[in-house]
């Protein structure tokens, strides 16, 4: 008997099976299945790319809303310190150069340094003549 369990020797009497010819790389059902794909990517994407920026912007917003809670509440803690009345008093002496009726308050003023004479013309005169005149004074003794 034969291994196939048809009592024939191998290779008698087998009808031979016919050869195939090579299936197709891409058939159509994988073309439909392309087609679905890339629709359904292209459907997504505009979608996808909005939510991506509202996302950032809520980020940004966020950071944002957090900035002016900090300043807000650096604020309101300057907006105390400065309702207490001993600094009112202080910045009263300090930038207005008042004092109580019962005190006597001295300013002193500081006389004004004299420039030199030579340093007022220097900074009376721009770059550019300072810089003519240098140029003037080097022509000068290079031509005597």
């Amino acid at each position: 008997m034969s291994p196939d369990g048809t009592g024939r020797a191998a290779g008698q009497g087998q009808a031979r099976r016919p050869v195939l010819a090579p299936r197709p790389k891409l058939t159509s059902r994988a073309a439909v299945l392309a087609v679905v794909l890339c629709a359904i990517a292209l459907t997504l994407a505009y979608p996808v790319r909005e939510y991506i920026a509202d996302r950032r912007q809520i980020d940004q917003l966020a950071t944002q809303n957090a900035q002016i809670a900090a300043a807000v509440k650096h604020l309101r803690a300057e907006q105390r310190a400065l309702a207490s009345p001993a600094l009112i008093e202080q910045e009263a002496r300090d930038d207005l150069h008042m004092c109580f009726p019962s005190q006597t308050c001295y300013e002193v003023i500081y006389p004004v340094r004299p420039r030199a004479s030579g340093d007022s013309v220097q900074a009376g005169t721009p770059w550019y003549g300072r810089l003519w005149k240098s140029v003037a004074a080097a022509d000068a003794a290079t031509s005597r």
